[in-house]
């Protein structure tokens, strides 16, 4: 009974966590805010500033920062070399300028408020940073992900994300400036120990990585890829602690590792949901540590330096963007969703209290300056992008804007069918994301020069982490067909304004997928079996032109038939059997005629399923 009672001492604080986070990020997201500025104000309650429903915010502080472990893992399985490439004009212009003009700036002036100068490098570099999360929340619920502004913010954030793996290294390197020679050198052979353990992840992940999710993937177990990705995460983010570094920048490695893998999305979905939750707890606990009685003693010092914090980051990002030839408005809307503090400056303040950099009431206060700005930062975003879209005209936006790009195609299975179709989009250089679950498909992907990802298409996460919503066309190749019938309805669910094409299996399949409102369907064997009745009229004498017009006739009949049984219903015709009986097109010249005396006594018997000569497939 006593173990029962230990059990049941987690639940309150599970219970609070969750009756936090169902009550305030509705709320929140109801104000048209976002979701991270409800879990922080429902930490702000729940914890011991307010109602003190949680007593220690710290027991729960390791367990939280899982989240921002997890966080990192996502970003490294982002940064696909060909990515950067593409982005590296403004990750390691604007990015580099960002950093180290907000940087520099800030930990100048906490120096001059009397930071040590690698408690000011701390501070500076902590506050530059930018909220990863919230920026890209409010370009997905704007739907501007593909905007320039929206491409040019998140490459910022891609190099201050980059910049997080140095700068967690640089940290304890800093705390032995002006130290004895001995402590000097006890730093550079922990630093040596790190730098090997970063080549080991590095080495693991070139060579092993793959080979063993693909013996996983083999087994057919989903569970088992689950708890191999969560091993992969935070097995390197222990390493990466226990040789002096942070977790954050092991699990940083790992999805970096893991950005050219096959098994990239699936990965991504299955860590997805505890990412959010953990994520979630982080903030949460961010906001418990948030002390009001400190805030109030600091109240004009917060008020003054929050907003100078925010309009600063604003106006560092809009300078730099407008000198690199962006419009002044999207310059401008970049700078606000990039005016917040960002999720690690929680991470690097308690590292540069814990090496000396900073004394606990400096980081605190420091610590409330990020929180609140991570407050307001996503309330004066919103309120410039309702001033600023307020004042233009659509041609005026028409101008800002330079298009999306090349057409984005997702095809869902990489069979005989997929392979088929991925090549004419192939011949056009056509961005192509594949997705398959068959381990030998993938393999046999490699010779066709693009990359097939590893995961289940019926897995709506796994469609989200490909891209399913930034998609133009999904096609649905997969040979089953329930399973088809089950994508295309979850895609018309949740992207709504991509377009899908379908590969039917046969004309009840066509009619169902129709019936689900499919885009554009095509039987798998009409259009082959066309151009082979095509070919077979040349050999018997027909000229070409004369045999398309036959097969251009037949597949007129074929849509007029079509269309009819899609309106009035082919079950009732058939006494509700659910299968098509193969009948002419066109009206025959002559009576069929049996050559074996069996044939003929099925034809008498009524055998209407079965055409003659012994054919009973249907219709296709």
């Amino acid at each position: 009974m006593a173990d029962a009672v230990s059990h049941a001492s987690y639940l309150p604080p599970i219970l609070t966590f969750c009756t936090g986070a169902v009550i305030a990020v509705p709320l929140f997201r109801k104000l048209g805010l976002s979701a991270v500025l409800g879990y922080l104000a429902a930490g702000v309650v729940i914890g011991p500033s307010l109602l003190g429903v949680i007593k220690d915010p710290d027991a729960i502080r390791g367990t939280a920062e899982i989240g921002v472990v997890l966080l990192l893992f996502l970003v490294g399985l982002e940064l696909q070399p060909s990515r950067l490439y593409s982005m590296r004009r403004d990750i390691l212009g604007s990015g580099l300028a960002q950093m180290a003009v907000s940087a520099t700036v800030i930990g100048l002036v906490g120096w001059r408020f009397g930071l040590s100068v690698g408690g000011a490098i701390a501070v500076g570099v902590a506050l530059a940073l930018s909220a990863t999360s919230i920026a890209l929340q409010l370009l997905e619920e704007r739907g501007d992900s593909n905007e320039t502004y929206g491409r040019r913010t998140f490459s910022i954030l891609l190099f201050q994300d980059i910049a997080i793996a140095p700068v967690l290294a640089l940290l304890p390197l800093l705390a032995t400036t002006g130290a004895e020679s001995g402590s000097a050198m006890r730093a550079l052979a922990s630093f040596g120990i790190a730098i090997a353990a970063v080549v080991a992840i590095v080495f693991a992940g070139r060579y092993l990585l793959n080979p063993f999710f693909r013996i996983l993937a083999n087994s057919g177990a989903k569970e088992v890829m689950t708890a191999a990705a969560l091993l992969i995460v935070l097995g390197a983010a222990l390493l990466m602690e226990h040789v002096g570094l942070s977790m954050a920048m092991g699990a940083f490695l790992a999805g970096l590792m893991l950005a050219d893998s096959h098994f990239r999305h699936e990965l991504e979905a299955d860590i997805e949901p505890f990412r959010g939750v953990l994520l979630g707890l982080f903030f949460m606990a961010v906001g418990m540590s948030l002390d009001l009685k400190l805030v109030v003693e600091n109240a004009l010092l917060l008020a003054i330096a929050v907003p100078l914090l925010v309009l600063f980051k604003i106006a560092v990002v809009a300078s730099i963007l407008r000198a690199s030839c962006s419009s002044t408005l999207e310059a401008i809307r970049a700078g606000a969703l990039l005016s917040p503090a960002g999720e690690f400056a929680f991470v690097l303040l308690p590292l540069g209290v814990a090496h000396g950099l900073l004394n606990p009431q400096q980081a605190a206060i420091v610590t409330a300056l990020a929180a609140i700005s991570m407050l307001l930062g996503p309330i004066v975003a919103k309120l410039i992008d309702n001033v600023l879209l307020a004042r233009i005209t659509p041609e005026t936006m028409d101008e800002d804007f330079d298009g999306v790009g090349d057409s984005q195609v997702m095809v869902i299975g990489f069979g005989r069918f997929g392979q088929v179709v991925t090549q004419a989009l192939l011949l056009q250089h056509v961005n192509i994301t594949v997705i398959d679950s068959d381990v030998e498909q993938i393999r046999a992907a490699a010779r066709f020069g693009f990359k097939v990802y590893y995961g289940d298409g019926m897995r709506l996460d796994v469609l989200r982490a490909a891209g399913a919503g930034k998609a133009r066309v999904i096609c649905i190749c997969v040979d089953d067909k329930n399973a088809a019938l089950r994508i295309l309805e979850m895609v018309k669910s949740e992207f709504p304004n991509v377009r899908v094409h379908a590969r039917a299996f046969d004309r009840i399949h066509a009619i169902d997928l129709m019936k689900a409102d499919v885009d554009y369907q095509m039987r798998e064997t009409f259009e082959s079996a066309l151009g082979f009745g095509r070919v077979t009229l040349e050999a018997v004498g027909l000229t070409r032109d004369e045999a398309d017009l036959v097969i251009d006739h037949v597949r007129d009949r074929d849509a007029q038939r079509m269309e009819i049984q899609f309106n009035e219903g082919i079950a009732a015709a058939l006494n509700r059997v659910p299968r098509v009986t193969p009948e002419p097109l066109v009206k025959p010249k002559g009576k069929s005629k049996a050559l074996t005396a069996e044939t003929q006594e099925v034809i008498e018997d009524g055998g209407a399923e079965v055409a003659v000569g012994g054919v009973g497939e249907p219709e296709r």
